[in-house]
């Protein structure tokens, strides 16, 4: 294993902006804007220098860096707490049934209705790995190490976390969610809209967007067909989710109509599975399994994946693994099985 997440510094800047410029629009956790990214590097930073066990407005951004190269091949992030400074909105997708007694038929209406319901949850969001890398579980690497950082500092997260997937966009980077309901209001573009939200946050939307019930079948067919739908890149991170335990409650993105997904945080499998060893050595030239392993605590944190054997409180790892993470036998290691 040559390649490790870690905790973000501020001088990640330039590789952060780097990575920003090629995700293809409506990442609004990773905006191509190198103020705001310096922005949220800083708060980086604060949130991990921050005293305390209780849960706030944290920001956490980690980097995945190949150890051979010093190059950085991918990012995620973790937030505390949603809806702390500026309200954290999605639509609510509920049904409306009626009845006609005199056409004999009853009428179910789908019906979209902003609300504020996840205010107080956990995040974890901004994943994005580098297209050249997309192959040899780089990407699981980075979705569970953000759990296992979770365990380490529980105390700082709250009892659900959730996890808004982008939703369908066309190759210009627009979206038929966003046409036909936000661009009737805003007079803006979804680039422009999305770009707004990256970097001024989301009071314009209880300013200016509609609070009454939307009707599904008022909408055009293209946007109807992507309620729920996460862009096509974004369908194996939904997989990985669910296999975590998350689930669609029926609340989408109220830009671009993606899915949120929520859990509850101790039910989370790699969290709920994860567990500290004792490190007794390598397991070079052993039957091993694919094992996450983590160490060190807020911005000591470090995250690889290899092989290892579990045995009564005890761990080896295999070499490569052990080199990464900088352990010595005798340290104590968090670590989940595949």
């Amino acid at each position: 294993m040559t390649h490790i997440i870690r905790a973000a510094t501020t001088s990640d800047l330039d590789a952060l902006y780097d990575l920003s410029k090629i995700t293809g629009g409506g990442f609004t956790n990773l905006p191509p804007d190198r103020g705001t990214l310096a922005e949220k590097l800083e708060r980086t930073a604060a949130s991990f220098a921050r005293e305390g066990e209780t849960q706030e407005d944290d920001l956490y951004v980690f980097m995945l860096e190949d150890l051979e190269t010093g190059r950085i091949r991918g990012t995620c992030q973790v937030f505390g707490k949603v809806g702390v400074t500026q309200p954290f909105y999605s639509y609510r997708i509920s049904t409306q049934t009626q009845q006609s007694k005199e056409l004999d038929r009853i009428f179910r209406n789908q019906l979209l209705t902003p609300c504020n319901d996840l205010e107080g949850s956990s995040e974890v969001g901004g994943l994005f790995l580098h297209p050249a890398e997309r192959a040899g579980g780089l990407g699981l690497l980075l979705a569970r190490s953000r759990y296992l950082f979770i365990k380490q500092n529980r105390p700082r997260f709250g009892a659900r976390i959730l996890a808004e997937l982008r939703g369908v966009i066309d190759p210009g980077g627009h979206s038929p969610f966003w046409d036909a309901i936000g661009g009737k209001f805003f007079g803006m573009t979804f680039p422009e809209a999305d770009e707004f939200n990256a970097t001024n946050g989301t009071q314009f939307i209880a300013d200016l967007f509609p609070q009454s019930p939307i009707y599904v079948s008022m909408l055009p067919e293209s946007a109807q067909a992507v309620i729920g739908q996460p862009h096509p890149t974004g369908r194996a991170a939904l997989k990985m989710l669910q296999k975590e335990g998350f689930v669609w409650d029926n609340y989408v993105d109220i830009f671009d109509g993606g899915p949120t997904v929520v859990a509850a945080t101790d039910n989370v499998q790699s969290i709920k599975r994860a567990d500290w060893y004792i490190l007794d050595g390598d397991c070079d030239g052993e039957e091993c399994e694919r094992t996450l392993a983590a160490t060190g605590r807020l911005a000591d944190f470090k995250c690889a994946s290899g092989r290892g054997k579990i045995e009564k409180g005890h761990i080896r790892l295999d070499s490569a693994t052990i080199a990464a993470l900088e352990l010595e036998p005798g340290d104590t290691v968090l670590a989940v099985g595949r």
